[in-house]
């Protein structure tokens, strides 16, 4: 791993400082977060490698192993790792952050939540994202994007290089961020299309914040510049392991698929063996040419005296739903998410609905200091004091919650009522209009009420 002190070992020689760049970007490719984030990220993309990889083979009559061509191998992908980990980011994720302050919401920006949940899914596949404190909002660098470089004596992030490159055959890029300030750097292309080994400065280092003075006479002009009071990009890990969510889950998810996809091709190829009678003198490189024609030609040719008979294989059919329901089962278990499948098939109750829920709780509760500990580095580099809450999705039985909340509505108050009322039919945001509208009728109501003087007079 290359730490902070290593940069700083390095000092200001510019040659010796883009060297080092391009040296970290490589030892970060060959770290085993950045293997397994890569791993990770195509089985999100539902493109599982070793299902993907897997070709199936045949051995001759002498033992060598040659590729079959003959029967099917389907390659159907399931998508387990992408719905487990959005699942787990939008249940806590999903309604957005709340504040205590009425302004946090304008000072971190108006796209703070998606940035957040954009962050948080990446941190959850590739075991840590990036935010980047941009004047006003947040940027998010992936870990197959961005190499970190962390303090030797705290462990605490203190700079770090991101790059990138939009083809091979085109320039590498990458920015160094420091505490006091960014440098980027480019490596062109030479004539014969490799990378050019010798990278050069592609901008000084300059300071995270310019200040600018616009006018009608003079334009903008450029004042000075300044940082921020601490390192601005803030680690977001998706757990206290400090590793991908697929780790742990992807031997599981290749057994589904590898055994889903064998069941497959055994219905699509009928298996059956051959029994022929009057074949004593054919060896074995007789039987493998017999079967070799069937294969190519589908038309059996018995010789002289020959008989030739199918005998047909039963597939394993219920041993096989069995054992993928049974894997099914313990990779929800196993990742601790919500298999809607359970309370869909019925009027589930309020109990068993958060009974259902309380494994995916339990993790989102884990999941839950990650987010505080990213959130509240994003609050410091921003000079922003705040508290953030989340409300978590979940499915609900309305009507049972609504009527439990009426049976305490006497103790709750009419402003509490009807705010969990309409939170609970997904109309919470309306809570004061419906508040006004209510206190409105009351008061007109009690004004076209006649006086005790008008109903003795008549």
């Amino acid at each position: 791993m290359v730490t902070y002190q290593d940069l700083l070992a390095v000092g200001e020689d510019e040659k010796k400082r883009i060297e080092f760049v391009r040296e970290t970007i490589n030892k970060h490719k060959s770290s085993e977060l950045y293997k397994m984030a890569e791993t990770a990220y195509l089985y999100d993309a539902k493109k599982n490698v070793t299902i993907s990889q897997y070709e199936k083979t045949l051995t001759t009559v002498t033992g060598r192993i040659v590729q079959d061509n003959y029967s099917p191998n389907h390659k159907v992908i399931s998508n387990f790792f992408d719905r487990f980990v959005c699942q787990q980011n939008q249940f806590l994720l999903g309604n957005g952050v709340t504040w205590q302050n009425d302004d946090t919401e304008k000072k971190v920006g108006k796209n703070f939540d998606n940035r957040l949940q954009y962050a948080g899914k990446n941190a959850l596949i590739g075991g840590v994202s990036f935010g980047f404190w941009n004047l006003d909002h947040v940027e998010v660098f992936k870990v197959t994007e961005f190499a970190p470089l962390p303090d030797e004596e705290n462990g605490s992030l203190r700079a770090g290089i991101r790059w990138w490159q939009i083809d091979a055959n085109k320039p590498l890029r990458a920015t160094l961020y420091e505490e006091d300030g960014y440098t980027e750097y480019i490596w062109n292309r030479k004539e014969d299309g490799s990378l050019n080994a010798e990278g050069e400065v592609y901008r000084e280092k300059q300071k995270y914040i310019i200040n600018v003075r616009t006018s009608e006479v003079d334009g903008t002009q450029i004042l000075d510049g300044e940082n921020y009071p601490t390192f601005p990009i803030v680690p977001f890990w998706g757990n206290p392991q400090h590793q991908s969510e697929l780790v742990g889950m992807q031997e599981g998810i290749d057994a589904y698929d590898l055994i889903k996809n064998g069941f497959e091709n055994d219905l699509d190829n009928a298996q059956i063996y051959w029994l022929i009678k009057g074949a004593g003198g054919m060896d074995d490189v007789d039987l493998a040419r017999f079967l070799q024609r069937i294969k190519y030609n589908n038309i059996v040719n018995p010789e002289d005296g020959q008989e030739v008979e199918a005998v047909p294989i039963e597939i394993p059919y219920e041993a096989r739903e069995k054992l993928l329901d049974r894997i099914k089962k313990d990779l929800y278990e196993d990742y601790m998410a919500l298999d809607l499948q359970g309370i869909a098939s019925g009027a589930a109750t309020a109990t068993q609905i958060r009974a259902a829920y309380e494994p995916m709780n339990t993790k989102a509760d884990q999941y839950e200091y990650c987010v505080l500990d990213f959130i509240h580095g994003i609050l410091s580099v921003a000079g922003i004091e705040d508290e953030p809450t989340f409300t978590r999705s979940m499915l609900v039985n309305t009507q049972e919650e609504v009527q439990t909340v009426l049976q305490a509505a006497d103790y709750l108050g009419r402003e509490y009522t009807t705010q969990k009322i309409l939170t609970l039919l997904g109309d919470g945001d309306k809570a004061e209009e419906v508040m006004r509208t209510v206190e409105a009728d009351e008061l007109d109501r009690i004004s076209e009420e006649p006086e005790d003087e008008d109903i003795v007079q008549n």
